[in-house]
């Protein structure tokens, strides 16, 4: 399945047809072959779950550009990525007269992003949010 550029469920999808191969394997009476398998399944679906939560928790430094209403503050944007623990490694601010715009160089945990540009995009004085 697709949402939003990304695959999402491609593990649940890969777990279903295992469950199914390891019916078939007990259906034809080769119980232990099936039990290995499931054992192997189980050992690989708890790795990855632990590689992914690690993963997320990983900081990872990303540009963004942040486009605002005229005369935006630049600490009230700070204040708002702050909160998602994401901090500014540095800063450039352009001036127009229809936006401001902030390009970024952050600092935080992977999984903050996606959160703080819901939460930025949700403002009214924000206009547009892209991280790279």
């Amino acid at each position: 399945m697709q949402a939003k550029g990304t695959i999402m469920g491609l593990t649940s999808a890969a777990t279903i047809w295992v469950v199914c191969a390891i019916g078939i394997t007990v259906g034809a009476g080769a119980y232990f072959e099936a039990a290995g398998a499931g054992l192997l399944v189980m050992v690989v679906l708890y790795g990855l779950g632990t590689l992914e939560h690690r993963l997320r928790r990983a900081r990872r430094v990303m540009s963004g550009t942040i486009r605002a209403r005229p005369g935006y503050p630049y600490e009230e944007l700070e204040e708002h990525l702050g909160v998602s623990g994401i901090s500014v490694q540095s800063r450039r601010v352009f001036d127009h007269p229809e936006d401001r715009v902030f390009e970024l160089k952050l600092s935080g945990p992977a999984r903050q992003y996606d959160i703080a540009t819901e939460k930025l995009l949700s403002l009214p004085d924000i206009y547009g949010v892209h991280l790279d």
